[in-house]
């Protein structure tokens, strides 16, 4: 017969689990790039896991029907920590920038943080921020993970 404690901290452990395994579905969105009608952006990697050291290729893909416009040659890119303190952002000219519907801009980050240093182990978010003809913003990020 089993402890009624081992039940209880087994019970605990599988629920925890199942919470767990439910949120990470949620933060690794699969699903990257989606197309449809009206203004839509689409941040696009490879992979979802990268060795450390190893060049992350970036795709900023306008996946609606409306041209997107960015305040620089960077087009709202932003490569973060998840807590939101931000790692790198490509040096870019102060040029107005448009993405037409269905293509695309792709950039590479080598892993080096703004300040120089190299990123650490972890999860990190990329994203990328426009504004549709409306003025409106439009946003879209994914999450990608660094191991040793």
């Amino acid at each position: 017969m089993l402890a009624k404690s081992l039940v209880a901290f087994v019970s605990i452990g599988v629920i925890a689990g199942l919470i767990f395994g439910v949120y990470l579905i949620d933060v690794k969105n699969t699903s990257q790039l989606v197309f449809v009608e009206g203004p839509s952006i689409s941040v696009v990697t490879e992979k979802f896991d990268f060795k450390q050291g190893e060049d992350i290729k970036i795709r900023i893909v306008n996946s609606g029907t409306v041209p997107l416009t960015f305040s620089d040659s960077s087009y709202g890119l932003r490569i973060t920590g998840l807590s939101g303190i931000l790692m790198y952002t490509p040096v870019s000219a102060q040029v107005i920038s448009t993405l037409h519907p269905g293509t695309e801009i792709e950039f590479s980050w080598d892993q080096i943080k703004n300040d120089g240093d190299s990123a650490l182990e972890g999860l990190y978010k990329i994203s990328a921020k426009g504004l549709d003809e409306q003025g409106n913003k439009v946003e879209k990020s994914t999450t990608v993970t660094i191991w040793k």
